[in-house]
C-alpha cells in the first residue's frame, strides 16, 4: 500500500481514476499502464485541494463570492473570479500536504537519476476530458519548474487556476457544479522537445473516421495548443499512411524552456535555428508513420477517437505522448456545401484555415487584448491574432471567428467547433487587412472572408439546409437505438443546454435540477424577492426555464425536482445571508421537503409550486411533472402534498407527484410512501452515502470501497423500493451515475424491474446499449430454461 495519501504515480491509476486524478492525470496513467512512451511522474490528487480548502477554511467564502457572479457580465466574472484565486495563493499550504509533495519530488528524481529534474505542472479538473466537453485550457499548466519549493508553489496555483474566469464560466454554461469539481496536479518530467504538436484521430473538420490529423512545430507543443503559431497540418489516411493534404505553414516563433530560470521563452525561429526553417516542413515523412502508427495504437487503447498531445526528444529523438483526451466536436459530416453565389461578385479579402465549419454574415470587431471583449456584441465577427481562453464569453455571442494565428487544433478551433460557430485561423493579416465595423461574410467552410454581406440570402438557405441534415442526422441515430423495455431518461441542469442534448435517444428528462435556474436566471433567495415585493420576478423566471426544456423535448416528460439547495448554498444567493442559518453539516441539514414545510420557507415553496403550474397551464406543457427532494418521513409529504394542492397542483392523468428515495427511511417505510406518490426515483449517491455512512467526497473511503452502489446493502434497498412501488403500481427511476458507470449495476437494474434510469447526456446512448444487452441476455437466458 502505498506510504502516501495525496500522491498517485502514473502506474498507480487508469482511465477510471477521474475522480482522485482528474481527465488528464487518469490518461496518463492509462497510457502509462498500456506501455504508452509517457514522460513518468505523479499526480497531487483531488483530495489533497479538497483537504486544502477545508483546512484554510475557504469554503463559504468561495461559495459565496461565485453565487454571487453574474456570469454574462465579463468584468463581475474577471473581478470576482480573481478574488478566489487571490484566496487561495495567499494561503499557505498545510504542513501534511507539502511534505508529501516534496516527499514525492525527492523520489521521482531519485527514480530518473536526476538532481532538481525540471517538470512540467499541468491542472487536470475531476470534470475534465469528458466526452462531451473539452477543458482544454481552462486551468493553467506551467513548465520547466524545478526544486521542491517551486513545485509546491505551482501545484498550489494550479489550484487557484480552477476559478480563473475562463474555467468558471466554462463550467456554468456546461452544466456542471462548481463545489462538485475538484482539481488534482500532474507533475511529469519536461521533454526536451525538439518539435510538437496535437494530433486527432478522427479528422475534427468533417468528422471522417479514416483520416488522422497532425499539426507539428518547432519547440514546445504549447505553441500549438495556444495558437500562438501556425503550425504544419497534414491529413493522414489511416489505412495507406499517405498524406491526403499538407498545409507547411511559416513557423516565425517557438517556445522552448528558460535558460536562466524556471518557465519557458518565446523565441523566433529564424534566430534559434535559422531562417530556412520558418517555412519548412517540421515532419519527416517516419515521422509522420510514426505519429499515425501511435495514434492508431491509443484510439485502440480507448476505442473511441482521441485528441493527443506529442513531443518529439531533441536528445534521444524518441517520441512520447503528453496526454490524450476524448475529441469533443465531432459533428455529423454534412457535405460540403455548393457554390450559390453565381450571380454576385465577391471580393475575397482574408483567406486561412477552415476550422469550425459553416458561413456567417456581420459586422468586424477586432480586439487585442481581454480588455476589450465587451465590445463584442451579439453577431459580431471576432477578429483577433489567436483566441485565449479568457475570450469564450465574447466568442459564445459571435458570429463568427477569424484569427491571425493558429491550426486547426488551436484553442480558437476547438472552442468554435464546440460551440457551433464558423472559425477561420491562421490567416496571418485578419486583423491588418480587416477593418472595425467593416460588414464581411465569413465562409468558414472554404476558409475565406468576403467583403460586405454577399452570402446572406444563400447563407440563410444553406444554413437551414446543414442544420436540417443535422437534425435528420440526429433523428437517424435516435431511430437507430434500440428499443429498451426499460426507458432511458436523461438528467439535465442548464436549460440553455437543452437544444445540444435534445435529438438524443433518450425517453424524456428523469431529472430536471432547478438549481442553475436559480442561481444563473434568478440569481436571488426567494425569500429576499417575497421581501422585496419582486415574487413575480421569480416566478417568471422559473417558469421560463422549465418551459425551454418541456416545449424542446414534448411530449416526453420531464420530471422537475424542486429545489434541493443546502443551506450554505442557499445563503449564497442574494438576500440569502438575511435568512439562512449556518450549520455545521448543511448535506444532512435543513434541506429539501422539511424546507417546504416550514414556517420559515413555505412562501418560497409556493413560488415554487406557481411557477411550475404557470409552465403547464400557461404553455399547455402537461408533460411536466414535481420531484420532491430528500425525502424523510410520510406526514412531511402529506403536509407538502397539501400546499402544493392549495396552490392547483394536484395529481391527476397528466400531473404526477414523484419523490427522491435517498434516505434510508423511505426504504424501510417504502409500501407507505408508495401509496401516498405515484413514482419514486432513487437518488444512489445520497442513498449510498446514508446507508454506508461514508461521505461521497471521501477520498479514503472511496479508495477502500466503502462508497459503492454496488455495495450487497444499497443494492438490497433498491431491491426493497423496486417491489414495494410494483406492488402498488407505481413506477421507479434511478438518477445517480451508477448505471453508466458500472455496466453490471445496470444489468442489476434491469434484473430486478426498474421502470427507467435517468442518466447524464453523455452517457444516454451508451447506457441505451448496456440496457437493451441486458434485457436481451435475460430474454435469452429465459428461452434457454424452457
Amino acid at each position: 500500500m502505498s506510504k502516501y495519501k495525496y500522491i498517485k504515480w502514473f502506474n498507480e491509476i487508469n482511465k477510471n481514476d477521474i475522480p482522485l486524478v482528474g481527465g488528464k492525470g487518469a490518461n496518463l496513467g492509462e497510457l502509462t499502464q498500456n506501455n504508452v512512451d509517457v514522460p513518468p511522474g505523479f499526480c497531487v490528487t483531488a483530495d489533497a485541494y479538497k483537504d486544502f480548502i477545508r483546512l484554510s477554511k475557504l469554503s463559504d467564502e468561495i461559495a459565496a463570492i461565485i453565487h454571487s457572479i453574474d456570469i454574462e457580465d465579463t468584468t463581475d466574472l474577471q473581478i470576482k473570479t480573481a478574488k478566489i484565486r487571490n484566496l487561495i495563493t495567499d494561503c499557505s499550504v498545510p504542513a501534511e500536504i507539502e511534505t508529501e509533495i516534496v516527499d514525492a519530488y525527492a523520489q521521482f528524481s531519485k527514480d530518473i537519476a536526476l538532481e532538481n529534474p525540471l517538470v512540467a505542472i499541468r491542472s487536470s479538473a475531476t470534470a475534465e476530458d469528458l466526452p462531451d466537453a473539452s477543458f482544454a485550457g481552462q486551468q493553467d499548466t506551467y513548465l520547466n519548474i524545478y526544486e521542491p519549493v517551486n513545485v509546491v508553489e505551482h501545484v498550489k496555483k494550479c489550484w487557484a487556476s480552477l476559478w480563473t474566469a475562463r474555467a468558471t464560466y466554462y463550467r456554468q454554461h456546461k452544466g456542471f457544479d462548481h463545489f462538485e469539481v475538484s482539481l488534482s496536479a500532474v507533475v511529469q518530467k519536461m521533454v526536451n522537445s525538439e518539435k510538437a504538436g496535437v494530433m486527432f484521430t478522427t479528422n475534427p473538420m468533417n468528422s471522417n473516421n479514416s483520416e488522422i490529423m497532425i499539426n507539428a512545430s518547432w519547440g514546445l507543443g504549447e505553441s500549438v495548443v495556444s495558437g500562438s503559431v501556425t503550425p504544419d497540418d497534414y491529413i493522414i489516411s489511416k489505412d495507406s499512411f499517405e498524406i491526403i493534404e499538407e498545409n507547411i505553414a511559416d513557423k516565425h516563433t517557438m517556445i522552448i524552456k528558460n535558460g536562466s530560470g524556471i518557465g519557458s521563452i518565446e523565441l523566433k525561429v529564424s534566430d534559434f535555428l535559422g531562417a530556412d526553417k520558418v517555412s519548412s516542413p517540421c515532419l519527416s515523412n517516419d515521422e509522420i508513420v510514426k505519429l499515425t502508427k501511435s495514434a492508431l495504437n491509443i484510439e485502440k487503447i480507448y476505442g473511441s477517437p482521441q485528441d493527443i498531445e506529442w513531443a518529439l526528444d531533441r536528445d534521444t529523438k524518441g517520441l512520447y505522448i503528453l496526454q490524450s483526451r476524448p475529441i469533443t466536436t465531432l459533428k455529423p459530416e454534412v457535405s460540403k456545401m455548393e457554390s450559390t453565389t453565381s450571380n454576385q461578385k465577391l471580393k475575397m479579402l482574408v483567406k486561412g484555415l477552415g476550422a469550425s465549419p459553416g458561413i456567417s454574415a456581420g459586422k468586424v470587431v477586432k480586439i487585442s487584448d481581454m480588455s476589450e471583449i465587451s465590445k463584442i456584441k451579439q453577431g459580431d465577427i471576432l477578429v483577433t491574432k489567436m483566441t485565449n481562453p479568457d475570450m469564450v464569453p465574447a466568442m459564445r455571442i459571435a458570429g463568427a471567428v477569424v484569427t491571425d494565428e493558429g491550426g486547426r487544433t488551436c484553442h480558437a478551433a476547438i472552442v468554435s467547433r464546440e460551440l457551433g460557430i464558423p472559425c477561420i485561423v491562421g490567416s496571418k493579416n485578419a486583423t491588418i487587412v480587416l477593418k472595425d465595423s467593416q460588414e464581411v461574410t465569413v465562409d468558414a467552410t472554404r476558409g475565406v472572408v468576403y467583403e460586405g454581406r454577399v452570402l446572406q440570402e444563400k447563407e440563410g438557405e444553406e444554413k437551414t439546409s446543414a442544420q436540417g441534415s443535422s437534425v435528420q442526422f440526429d433523428e437517424i441515430l435516435r431511430k437507430l437505438a434500440p428499443v429498451t423495455g426499460t426507458k432511458i431518461y436523461m438528467n439535465l441542469g442548464e436549460p440553455s443546454m437543452i437544444g445540444k442534448y435534445k435529438n438524443l435517444p433518450f425517453d424524456g428528462i428523469g431529472l430536471m435540477r432547478t438549481e442553475f435556474i436559480f442561481s444563473n436566471m434568478i440569481g436571488a433567495h426567494p425569500m429576499y424577492l417575497l421581501k422585496t415585493g419582486q415574487e413575480d420576478l421569480f416566478i417568471d423566471k422559473m417558469s421560463e426555464g422549465i418551459t425551454q426544456v418541456a416545449q424542446a423535448i414534448y411530449p416526453r416528460p420531464i420530471v422537475v425536482r424542486l429545489s434541493d439547495f443546502r443551506t450554505n448554498e442557499f445563503r449564497g444567493l442574494k438576500g440569502g445571508e438575511e435568512v439562512e442559518p449556518v450549520e455545521n453539516n448543511p448535506m444532512i441539514g435543513w434541506r429539501g421537503v422539511a424546507r417546504y414545510i416550514s414556517e420559515e420557507y413555505e412562501q418560497g415553496f409556493r413560488l415554487e409550486c406557481r411557477a411550475l403550474k404557470k409552465a403547464r397551464e400557461e404553455y399547455g406543457l402537461t408533460n411536466i411533472y414535481a420531484m420532491l427532494p430528500f425525502v424523510r418521513t410520510t406526514w412531511e409529504v402529506e403536509k407538502v402534498k397539501q400546499i402544493m394542492a392549495s396552490e392547483g397542483l394536484v395529481p391527476d392523468g397528466s400531473f404526477k407527484i414523484w419523490i427522491m428515495a435517498e434516505v434510508p427511511s423511505v426504504v424501510f417505510a417504502a409500501e407507505e410512501f408508495a401509496q401516498l406518490v405515484d413514482g419514486f426515483s432513487i437518488g444512489s449517491n445520497d442513498l449510498t452515502q446514508l446507508i454506508m455512512g461514508a461521505d461521497r467526497d471521501s477520498g479514503i473511503l472511496n479508495r477502500m470501497g466503502y462508497f459503492d452502489e454496488r455495495s450487497p446493502y444499497v443494492k438490497r434497498a433498491i431491491k426493497t423500493l423496486i417491489d414495494a412501488a410494483h406492488k402498488y403500481g407505481k413506477t421507479i427511476s434511478i438518477c445517480g451515475q451508477g448505471p453508466s458507470l458500472y455496466p453490471e449495476f445496470a444489468e442489476f437494474l434491469v434484473q430486478e424491474g426498474i421502470d427507467s434510469m435517468s442518466v447524464n447526456p453523455d452517457t444516454v446512448e451508451y447506457t441505451r446499449r448496456i440496457v437493451a444487452s441486458a434485457e436481451q441476455k435475460i430474454i435469452l437466458n429465459k428461452l434457454r430454461n424452457l
